[in-house]
């Protein structure tokens, strides 16, 4: 009997990538050179070498393993059949603005930085008088210009402010308030989020912790949000912390909902959030939103909850299907204010601008409609 077990679970695959035919086939010779058995799907079988979007698939049973294996990776795309090996940089990235609520970002970062073994790198982001206008960010980072309007100010000016930070944070490591661990800072010049963005696909540090505005100050910012923008644009972890959130530490958590859609991409994140929470006694909420009953929503949320349990046993879970019939911002602000929910992750897929302009992800939405702490986990796709 068990045995036939191990054969069933073998027989689960889950997607793990979807590249190109080429570094499909890459990926596939690396991972079965490691004794993991991958398939690839959706190969244009008339011309195999043009196609695009080819799955990498494995065994549910090696996912743990491949991932460490997929995440040291690198393509070098100037040479297609060329790869190479890398370690990921081991960074924290925290974008930052000079007001109070930074530090309270800040603190949890470096707890964050901590808990993974990461250094952290700040980063603030400015417009010199070239621009014609200082654009008001509603969730980050800018400097406005200086009186006399010259780049070399305004540069001096944002050097003092981040000095001044540093000079805070070292006091907070002096007094224990927050860990003493490596950290720098960088100061560039152009717009916020393709700067955040740029950084990210160039180093790709473990995770970003932005600060965001309370949900009652965004509502006129949906399309111009620099956090809205870089979740987005990122396939980095992002924290979204709000400004009146209390969250200061991952092990003062004690409740996570990890939202679903039944995507195969959710295992993925699945094993990215238990990356970050697993050392804590932290309970996870599997939440379906649902518009009308359907008897299949339970039996895959049971499914998921399963899955779960099998692979994480010591962590507490449960699940549940909301009615989303007054929408699924709405619904799962309720939830989580109903069950004292400390963070909301769900996994998001990458989206182009007329999507998001016309039909935001849900991950967008929530960044507008709550107070919540937010995890948002991208889906693989390099």
């Amino acid at each position: 009997m068990k045995d036939k077990d191990k054969k069933k679970d073998k027989d689960k695959l889950v997607t793990v990538a979807i590249h190109t035919f080429q570094k499909a086939q890459i990926l596939k010779n690396i991972l079965e050179s490691e004794g993991i058995d991958t398939y690839i799907h959706n190969v244009n079988l008339l011309q195999p070498m043009i196609s695009a979007g080819v799955r990498v698939r494995i065994n549910e049973i090696d996912l743990p393993r491949a991932l460490d294996i997929i995440e040291n990776i690198k393509f070098d795309d100037s040479e297609i059949g060329k790869v190479e090996t890398k370690k990921i940089k081991n960074e924290i990235l925290v974008p930052v603005d000079f007001s109070e609520f930074t530090l309270r970002t800040c603190e949890f970062a470096f707890w964050l930085a901590k808990e993974v073994n990461c250094n952290v790198k700040l980063m603030h982001v400015y417009f010199s008088s070239f621009y014609p206008t200082s654009i008001p960010f509603g969730d980050t980072f800018t400097a406005q210009p200086t009186v006399g309007g010259m780049y070399k100010d305004v540069h001096e000016s944002v050097e003092r402010d981040m000095k001044d930070l540093v000079s805070k944070l070292n006091n907070k490591i002096a007094d224990g308030i927050i860990p003493d661990i490596d950290y720098s800072y960088t100061l560039r010049e152009g717009l916020p989020e393709e700067e955040v963005v740029s950084y990210s696909k160039k180093v790709r540090p473990h995770a970003i912790v932005m600060g965001t505005r309370g949900s009652n100050k965004k509502e006129q910012d949906l399309i111009g949000s620099v956090t809205a923008e870089v979740i987005d644009g990122c396939k980095t972890p992002i924290f979204a912390i709000p400004e009146n959130s209390d969250l200061c530490n991952i092990s003062s958590l004690k409740n996570v909902v990890f939202l679903t859609n039944f995507q195969e991409r959710e295992f993925l994140a699945i094993a990215t959030l238990m990356e970050f929470i697993k050392a804590y006694p932290i309970k996870v909420s599997f939440v379906h939103v649902a518009r009308k009953e359907d008897k299949w929503n339970e039996m895959k949320l049971t499914g998921l909850n399963n899955y779960f349990k099998e692979h994480y046993p010591n962590v507490q879970t449960d699940y549940t299907i909301i009615d989303g019939n007054e929408g699924i911002p709405e619904a799962l602000e309720k939830f989580v204010n109903e069950n004292t929910i400390d963070m909301i992750s769900l996994s998001s897929s990458p989206r182009n601008i007329f999507a998001r302009m016309f039909n935001p992800g849900i991950a967008r939405r929530m960044l507008f409609h709550t107070n919540t702490p937010m995890l948002v986990i991208k889906s693989s796709s390099n």
